[in-house]
């Protein structure tokens, strides 16, 4: 789910997921969390290497990311595709190795964090919140560390031109 975030290899992803439900194969959809709530984290522990527009538009995302919203990261993809696409994919592969590792179970086909008010819909909440906040987190710490600050690309761009 995060190799395009919402385009058609997430929507593919995502209606397979929902079929096995059906097919009453309960294994969790959280990795689509992981770009939106990444970015937005990034954006507030790296604030030096955002833009005051990207770092509003970080609040957002980490919001859209507790919803199980993954187009959040869209306008960070977009800017930096080379950068985001890949640790996006790093930090949701660990998040789902965690979440079939530690058995996860989600009978709910959407709802990001809000499942968990859903008696037995989740099971076990603690692992499920650990696999994804280890894989937000790997993502969170990669951008932080690979982004440019949006002075250093305006200078690089000068230079090259």
């Amino acid at each position: 789910m995060c190799t395009d975030i919402g385009g058609p290899v997430n929507k593919a992803s995502y209606a397979f997921c929902v079929t096995l439900l059906s097919a009453q194969t309960y294994g969790p959809m959280a990795a689509g969390m992981v770009p939106p709530l990444a970015m937005g984290l990034a954006t507030l522990f790296a604030r030096h290497k955002f833009s005051s527009n990207e770092r509003e538009g970080g609040k957002a995302a980490f919001i859209l990311g507790l919803c199980f919203i993954s187009e959040g990261a869209i306008p960070f993809t977009a800017r930096d595709p080379m950068r985001v696409l890949p640790i996006c994919m790093l930090g949701g592969a660990i998040t789902g190795a965690l979440s079939m590792y530690f058995h996860v179970t989600l009978m709910a086909p959407h709802g990001g964090l809000f499942v968990i008010l859903i008696p037995g819909a989740l099971q076990p909440i603690i692992a499920y919140l650990l696999a994804i906040i280890s894989g937000t987190l790997i993502s969170v710490i990669l951008y932080a560390y690979l982004k440019r600050s949006e002075v250093d690309a305006l200078l690089n761009k000068k230079i090259l031109n």
